[in-house]
């Protein structure tokens, strides 16, 4: 398995998701969204899985900072620009992924 975490240090689920992976002894790559975002063939395989729409973060607060609710934008576009605002953790295996704390589908990924 070649796990990686797509979330922020101080996001709840990313630190769940982490720890279950920890827990069970399963390597994983953590990819700080402060830091760097998803590349534009990662964003293709997670949005081809998860659907583009449900990347966007429309409740967070870069969401809000950003004025977008009002703007027309392209999604893609923005999710590559601005890395927070995905929803986190995007915890990816492959061409498998999630959204949020997921370990009953993690768990099938064995």
């Amino acid at each position: 398995m070649n796990i990686q975490i797509f979330g922020t240090k101080k996001c709840q689920d990313t630190r769940k998701a982490e720890r279950y992976f920890k827990e069970r002894r399963i390597a994983f790559q953590m990819i700080d969204l402060n830091i760097r975002g998803l590349s534009k063939g990662e964003l293709d395989k997670v949005k081809i899985v998860v659907g583009l729409e449900n990347l966007i973060d429309k409740e967070g607060k870069e969401y809000a900072k950003r004025n977008l609710k009002y703007l027309v934008h392209d999604v893609e576009e923005m999710l590559l620009l601005h890395p927070l605002l995905f929803k986190t953790p995007i915890v990816r295996n492959g061409n498998k992924a999630t959204i949020g704390y997921c370990p009953d589908v993690w768990q099938g990924w064995s």
